[in-house]
This record gives C-alpha cells, structure tokens and sequence, in this order.
C-alpha cells in the first residue's frame, strides 16, 4: 500500500493526491498539518516537507518525481505521454512552469515581502498562456496530462492568493473549470482546500 504524507493545505501535495486519485488505486493519505509537523516527516525526509510518498523500502520526496513514479507503476490512465519525443517536451515544460510560474507560490504561501511580486509574476505568465486553451482542451491537447495535474492547484488557489486575471485570461478560466469538474480532482481537495475557492 502507498502512504501519502499530504500536506492539507499544499498545492505541492495536492498536485500528488489528484494522481493518486485519477489513477484509482488503493493509497492512504496522511494528513499532516503544515504549522504543526509531526517528528516522522523530517525522518523521511532530510528537507522536512511534503509530500512524502513511502512504498515498501521506497522513500519519495519531490512532487513530480512522486507523480512520475505514481503514473509508471500504475500506467492507466497514462499521464505522461508514452511517445518518448513528448514525454520529454512534456517534462521540458514542466520545469519551465516550475521555474517561471510555481517558484513564486511559497513567497504566496509564507506571505513574504516578495508576495506582490509573487501575485504579478503568476498574473502575467498565467494571462501568457491563456489563449492556448481557445484552441484546445487541455494543456498537451485533448488528453489531460500531467501538466494539467501540476497547474490546477494554482488554478484552484487563485482567489486564496488574491491573483486577479484579466478579461483576456478567460479561456485559461474555462480550462480551470474543465479540471475542476474531472472526478479525481474533486476527490482528491481536502476540507480546507474546499474553502479556499469562492
């Protein structure tokens, strides 16, 4: 059995529990409190933070290696692509979303003196890819995919973090709601993810 050590309110964890869900396999959540971590997590993990997935002897800690692992040990519904040349392209914009749009979420999330710049950074790149969407359903095409997995968190948190998007960001918005009507994203928000949203 696979345990997941998710934080309630992190997107990082999130992102680990849509997986899980979509994939329909038999998992537990442990649910860890961000402001009151139990001893175990800084154990198994030398950086003290979530998610933690444990299987067995095998100890992960970073959110797309957890999903990658996740989508090859359980392979259906695929959600990396399986053409090699697209799993990579794939990956290449999964790093550059981390670099360019998910770097500014802790900022956000601490609350930081940076957290402005933090709200305009993610306005902008997330206005940037909207018109994408006018053309297609999701963000690799028609097939929901990995990148939708890692994104919609940040879609869901929006108003959380006080991000408005402009008029122009519309089909952006349409895409979000495409996501959050998908069964396992439903399943996978915590009680306290279901406030964040208005």
């Amino acid at each position: 059995m696979m345990n997941l050590y998710s934080g309630t309110t992190d997107p990082f964890s999130h992102r680990c529990r849509i997986v899980l869900f979509e994939k329909g396999m038999d998992f537990q959540v442990i649910d860890v409190d961000l402001f009151n971590k139990p001893e175990d997590i800084a154990v198994i993990n030398p950086y003290n933070r979530v998610p933690v997935l444990v299987e067995r002897e095998l100890i992960l800690y970073e959110p797309n290696i957890i999903n990658e692992y996740i989508d090859e040990r359980f392979p259906h519904p695929q959600l990396m692509p399986a053409d090699p040349i697209m799993r990579a392209r794939a990956r290449q914009l999964l790093s550059t979303m981390e670099r360019e749009i998910f770097a500014y979420i802790e900022p956000l999330e601490k609350n930081a003196k940076t957290a402005d710049k933090a709200r305009t950074e993610i306005r902008n790149r997330l206005t940037e890819l909207a018109p994408m969407f006018a053309k297609q359903k999701f963000m690799l095409g028609d097939e929901f995919s990995m990148l939708d997995v890692a994104i919609a968190p940040l879609l869901w948190r929006l108003d959380h973090y006080g991000i408005d998007l402009p008029k122009t960001a519309a089909p952006l918005m349409k895409y979000a709601e495409r996501i959050f009507s998908r069964q396992g994203f439903i399943d996978a928000l915590t009680p306290s993810e279901k406030v964040m949203r208005k």
